[in-house]
């Protein structure tokens, strides 16, 4: 019977709008601050914060980086030298990072030989059953041959077939080698597209230490010129660019050589300095009716919750929620129907 009754409710009733006017400085009160409320944050928010009367788009952009500089070293190693960028910068030139060398540790002529490995409590020895023939660690220069040579005076080690002599980095140059980095320039490109709205531009920056750092370590550096921060929103298409650097970042490459004999010789280089790593991004807006409206018409929707709050403050909160009750809902018998009977 309940499911018939459900039935015959839902196929023969219709349910229309009754508009009741409520003299009431509470609830009207209430109705208006939700209203203020509602259009504070249309306006507030979606129009002037979020911009919703623009159609926007993400940056797609191209880094280029270059450093200039030239500079002079003296040292009992290598004597004079000049110290350019395919020296000092590696690789020359790439794209969104750069790491530029401030300080380095130099093996010169290497070859491939068996020499003693450089002492630590894992290749120190007496005699040569204190070696493993084949054993490699993580930190080893090379394969042990099971021999226990003399590294130095003093001190007896396990014999590696390697690239002899082993590199000794244990000893970083204070103060730093490459000091005159300060000098040095990083040219910074950037090629930015906003492929809705048809428009590309190249921007270019210069960038330079401040000269504050002290040269104990390698090169800090604070980069002028690259404003870092969040992205922003603007009307013109102009990203917004954060540029961070990691000091006393290291890199190890070396440098190879033929000999008269036809065997091969390198210099290694470990090299210790500053990479900056450049992101580009950004958002960029213009006027559009489409979004306009779309957010406007959402608005006018939202003042609907005003009338919602104050129907379910009015009919379950008030003191006289019964008495609005009736005045809310009237029921209404068919008047065809009463007039057949009759």
């Amino acid at each position: 019977m309940a499911l018939c009754g459900a039935l015959q409710s839902f196929l023969f009733e219709y349910d229309t709008p009754r508009i009741v006017l409520i003299r009431s400085r509470k609830v009207g009160l209430i109705n208006r601050a939700v209203q203020l409320g509602i259009l504070a944050y249309v306006i507030g928010w979606v129009f002037l914060w979020e911009k919703g009367y623009q159609e926007t788009d993400a940056v797609v952009s191209s880094v280029t980086t270059k450093v200039k500089g030239v500079t002079l070293t003296n040292t009992s190693l290598l004597g004079a030298r000049i110290w350019d960028v395919a020296d000092y910068v590696i690789p020359p030139q790439g794209e969104n990072t750069v790491f530029v060398m401030t300080n380095a540790i130099l093996t010169l002529n290497q070859s491939q030989g068996r020499c003693p490995e450089l002492p630590d409590d894992q290749t120190k020895c007496e005699v040569d059953n204190n070696c493993v023939p084949g054993y490699v660690s993580t930190h080893s220069s090379g394969i042990q041959t099971g021999k226990c040579v003399p590294y130095n005076s003093s001190i007896k080690t396990c014999e590696v077939f390697a690239w002899c002599p082993v590199e000794d980095d244990y000893h970083i140059p204070k103060p730093a080698f490459l000091r005159e980095a300060e000098n040095f320039t990083l040219l910074v490109k950037n090629n930015i597209w906003y492929r809705k709205f048809n428009f590309s531009k190249v921007e270019s920056w210069h960038c330079r230490s401040t000269g504050t750092a002290t040269w104990t370590e390698p090169l800090p550096t604070v980069c002028q010129n690259i404003p870092s921060g969040a992205s922003t929103t603007r009307t013109l298409p102009t990203p917004s660019h954060l540029a961070t650097t990691s000091v006393n970042h290291a890199a190890e490459f070396a440098k190879y050589y033929k000999n008269s004999d036809g065997t091969d010789s390198r210099t290694l280089v470990k090299a210790y300095g500053i990479r900056f790593d450049i992101m580009v991004f950004g958002k960029a807006g213009k006027f559009d009716v489409i979004p306009t409206m779309i957010n406007i018409g959402s608005g006018l929707a939202l003042f609907g919750v005003a009338t919602v709050l104050c129907d379910i403050f009015v009919l379950y909160c008030m003191k006289k929620k019964y008495y609005y009750r009736e005045k809310k809902y009237k029921y209404v018998e068919d008047y065809e129907l009463g007039a057949d009977e009759t």
